[in-house]
């Protein structure tokens, strides 16, 4: 393998690491006092400013006209995906840990498959292993996220400034897995309803800015309701600024930027198979930051990756069977729609 083909490899690394990376710095951000809902806000304002220009600049030939109904549909993306989805990840970041953060985002490939059949975009055959292998996944993947969420188990992996840390209750761990379930249920109907948007709409920059728009008003309204300090919205040179940096430059639009070109040259299920690897980065980076690995996250991260390999194995499988028989199906033109593939690598 040349160096030009392994530059996918070491692409797909850094999407996962960025990614990382923003959880651990928006912990820390939090940690030091920064308010969630606000840093929502600003890390939602800082990405429409920098796509505004470039959704004019880069979709001139692919830029249909943005009707009525695109926008409802982009509004209804932006609520039901990104807003309260991200609310959803900060707040279980804060009450547990990256790591389960990393572990529960595996769950995103289940409930996209079973929001699919409930909503009748794909078939469950029960004589096919394709099938079979998805449903089992799902069922291994929501087994290995309640063991990670309900049971914390002793340490194994601790340094002596993370001691404390052990002290937190059980009752947060528990309350930060099942928000960071309903964040990965939240992604996966954003899924569905995206996947309609860019079959009308492929402008997918367009999107991008007109989704972290509506996110900023969203998040903004909700934040003014919840938080009454007009002093918590003051920026000042300390780590909730570097976070909002890093999420609003970074991990916004970089990221998303690599991912596309990585999707571009290598396909969905290569950076797919990446996703597990942030579960590691988690692990290093928060036992380096002090926080404390317990056997619970550990078996629980370990099952939801078995759950998540077998659901993409199916998926795989199946794509290969439409294509050799010249059939395309719901989930394989989706995939291959690039906005829809973006997010599939926040999985």
């Amino acid at each position: 393998m040349g160096f030009e083909d392994s530059l996918p490899f070491f692409g797909m690394l850094m999407v996962i690491l960025i990614q990382v990376g923003n959880m651990e710095v928006s912990k820390a951000a939090m940690s030091a006092g920064m308010n969630k809902y606000i840093l929502a806000v600003y890390s939602n304002a800082l990405p429409t400013l920098i796509l505004l220009p470039l959704s004019f600049i880069c979709c001139r030939s692919q830029r249909p006209p943005v009707t009525f109904s695109v926008l409802c549909r982009i509004f209804l993306l932006a609520l039901i995906g990104r807003c309260s989805g991200q609310i959803l990840e900060y707040a279980g970041i804060q009450y547990s840990s990256p790591t389960l953060c990393t572990a529960m985002l595996n769950l995103i490939p289940a409930f996209t498959f079973m929001l699919a059949i409930i909503f009748r975009m794909e078939k469950l055959e029960w004589s096919s292993s394709s099938s079979q292998a998805k449903l089992l996944g799902t069922i291994v993947s929501i087994t290995g996220a309640s063991v990670v969420t309900f049971y914390k188990g002793p340490p194994i992996m601790m340094t002596p400034s993370s001691s404390q840390l052990l002290l937190s209750p059980q009752s947060s761990w528990i309350l930060g897995g099942i928000l960071l379930t309903a964040d990965a249920f939240s992604y996966s109907a954003w899924y569905i309803v995206q996947a309609s948007i860019l079959k009308i709409y492929p402008a997918v920059l367009v999107i991008l800015f007109h989704m972290f728009f509506y996110n900023t008003i969203l998040s903004a309204v909700f934040t003014l309701i919840i938080v009454r300090d007009p002093d918590a919205w003051r920026l000042r040179l300390d780590m909730g600024l570097v976070a909002i940096l890093y999420t609003g430059v970074v991990s916004s639009v970089l990221r998303v930027s690599l991912c596309t070109w990585c999707l571009s040259r290598t396909g969905p299920f290569f950076c797919s198979m990446f996703k597990p690897v942030a579960i590691i980065f988690a692990v290093v980076m928060d036992v380096f930051l002090g926080d404390v690995l317990c056997l619970g996250s550990v078996i629980g991260a370990a099952v939801t990756v078995v759950g998540f390999y077998a659901v993409m194995w199916g998926k795989a499988n199946e794509e290969k069977m439409y294509k050799d028989s010249g059939v395309a199906s719901f989930g394989s033109s989706s995939e291959k729609i690039p906005l829809l593939q973006n997010r599939m690598e926040e999985i």
